[in-house]
C-alpha cells in the first residue's frame, strides 16, 4: 500500500516504515506530525483518486532529525567584459522524518 501526499507544497509518494527527507518542520526529535492532504491511495490495485484530497485520510509520521542541510548550492552571477562578478551560496535546511502509519 502506497499514498502520495503533499507535505510542505511538495508531493511525496510514502509507504510505512519510509524515511525520508521534506522541507524542515516545525518540532522536536520524536514529535509525531499528521499530514490530512492525501492526494491518492493504491491499496494493492485498488486505487482511489481525491478530488483534490481524500476526505478522512491522513498519514502519521515521527521526526527522526529535525535539522539537516543539504548540500551546499553555489550560484555564480557574471556579466563579460563589464568586470561584474557574485558568488552566492546556499544550504536549504531539511528534516528527516519516518512514516509510522497510514490511514484512509
Amino acid at each position: 500500500m502506497y499514498v502520495i501526499v503533499e507535505i510542505q507544497g511538495q508531493q511525496f509518494k510514502v509507504e510505512k516504515d519510509l524515511k525520508l527527507f521534506v522541507h524542515r518542520l516545525e518540532g522536536e526529535e520524536g514529535a509525531k506530525v499528521e499530514f490530512d492532504k492525501v492526494l491518492l491511495a493504491d491499496n494493492n490495485g485498488s486505487v482511489t483518486v481525491g478530488a483534490p484530497v481524500i476526505e478522512g485520510a491522513k498519514v502519521t509520521a515521527e521526526i527522526l532529525k529535525p535539522l539537516v542541510k543539504g548540500d551546499k548550492v553555489l550560484v555564480f552571477h557574471k556579466k563579460r567584459r563589464k568586470g561584474y562578478r557574485k558568488l552566492n551560496g546556499h544550504r536549504q535546511q531539511f528534516s528527516q522524518i519516518v512514516i509510522k502509519k497510514i490511514q484512509v
